[in-house]
């Protein structure tokens, strides 16, 4: 008895045809699909066609399709964020840690330049240095009482403005720096809070001093007012003025209804008045 054997399945050549050409096709896709996100400016390079797209703005947020053959380098486009810890020198070679934050981001419209000449660790290649180089520059201006005390602010403004200068052209955008915090040695610290402290109290000293010579000036001021009236009233008051006076007042008394006596050619001719209670 002979046994009937099976017939084996087998996939047409067309299908296998389609199946092939579909996962190539998915891969192209997959290669060719780029996706830009909120924030982010992407970079175009071009094997064939010269490389990096530099005469073109960076492409924008959302769904790309590229040449697979291509690829697109993303930049975050916001603002960043770099914090440094670095020891300097003031003006009088003492050593003093600052620490600093600036706060950065490229220039967008220039991104594939940067990307060109700089790449993506334009941080570590141009911000870093820039900061440090700065930071000295302008620190080494001042001593460490004024860093200390009253000039961080300035020293801010001045730093930025030395960065400024440092990555102009070069496709960076800085925005601000910030001196977060100035260690001094110990022993220069208490030095300048025990002066700053003097300063301090010597100002509130010359303060009261002053206040006390003004508050004497007031009452100088209205002593010498009350003895001018004085000296105006006494030579204002005659004899006659005072007898009118007199006369005046003793009229005004005689009418009252209290009983009373009143004798005209008093002493020195003013009226006497004599009550009978």
């Amino acid at each position: 008895m002979t046994t009937r054997r099976q017939p084996e399945f087998q996939l047409p050549k067309t299908s296998f045809l389609f199946i092939v050409v579909g996962i190539f096709l998915l891969f192209i896709l997959l290669k060719s699909a780029v996706t830009i996100d909120a924030g982010e400016g992407g970079v175009l390079w071009k094997r064939f066609a010269g490389g990096v797209v530099t005469d073109k703005p960076s492409m924008g947020e959302g769904f790309h399709i590229v040449a697979p053959w291509n690829e697109v380098q993303v930049y975050e486009l916001r603002q960043q964020e770099y914090y440094d810890k670095m020891k300097v020198l003031s003006s009088n070679g003492l050593d003093i840690e600052l620490d600093a934050t600036i706060w950065y981001q490229p220039e967008e419209k220039n991104l594939g330049i940067l990307h060109k000449t700089k790449g993506t660790s334009y941080l570590e290649r141009l911000v870093k240095p820039a900061l440090r180089s700065a930071t000295r520059e302008v620190v080494g201006r001042y001593t460490p009482e004024e860093i200390y005390s009253s000039k961080r602010g300035v020293i801010q403004d001045e730093i930025l403005i030395e960065i400024k200068k440092i990555l102009e052209n070069q496709f960076v955008q800085v925005n601000k720096v910030l001196v977060r915090d100035v260690t001094l040695p110990p022993t220069i610290k208490s030095a300048i809070e025990r002066k700053l402290k003097q300063e301090q109290e010597a100002l509130e000293y010359e303060f009261r001093l002053v206040k006390a010579s003004k508050e004497a000036e007031k009452v100088r001021i209205d002593a010498q007012g009350k003895a001018d009236a004085n000296r105006i009233l006494s030579a204002s008051l005659t004899e006659k003025i005072l007898k009118d006076k007199g006369i005046e007042a003793t009229l005004k008394l005689s009418e009252s209804p209290n009983s009373k006596v009143v004798i005209v050619g008093g002493k020195d001719g003013l009226p006497l008045i004599l009550g009978n209670n």
